[in-house]
């Protein structure tokens, strides 16, 4: 079965992650490894108040994974964190391969650079009008 890469969004208890950051993230990152997945980006989104109580709390820590994982073993992955303790909840998204590296620069924080130049404002063929134009305007001072 073919391997796709997956966005996991985990809504984690923020007390269990207050007392032991890298472990409790370190249990994503193991139950992802532990499906034979490989981890591509990992790391906090925010901590905010949630919208509505979970299980009696009304904070969550919100950790953003790319990962990569046959397709065969997400419902087992579903399975894993619906019996963790330290996940509230969780959301996979199968992500299009097309856009994989750009979403993966952009949550390591990096600015991907693409194909298209937008940020380019004029074109070389401008800049050498202009040049001409100052040459001209000199030649016609003199």
């Amino acid at each position: 079965m073919a391997a796709y890469v997956y966005e996991g969004m985990f809504i984690l208890d923020s007390n269990r992650y207050g007392k032991d950051p890298s472990g409790v993230s370190g249990k994503i990152n193991a139950l992802v490894e532990k499906m034979g997945g490989e981890i591509l980006v990992s790391r906090m989104w925010a901590e905010q108040r949630l919208a509505y109580p979970i299980d009696g709390h009304r904070r969550g820590t919100y950790w953003l994974t790319y990962f990569r994982l046959e397709s065969t073993k997400m419902e087992e992955l579903n399975y894993a964190c619906n019996i963790s303790d330290d996940i509230l909840r969780f959301l996979f998204i199968k992500q299009d391969p097309r856009l994989v590296d750009m979403l993966i620069a952009h949550a390591e924080g990096h600015e991907f650079a693409g194909d298209d130049d937008s940020d380019d404002t004029g074109s070389d063929d401008d800049e050498e009008v202009s040049s001409e134009d100052e040459e001209e305007a000199v030649e016609a001072a003199d």
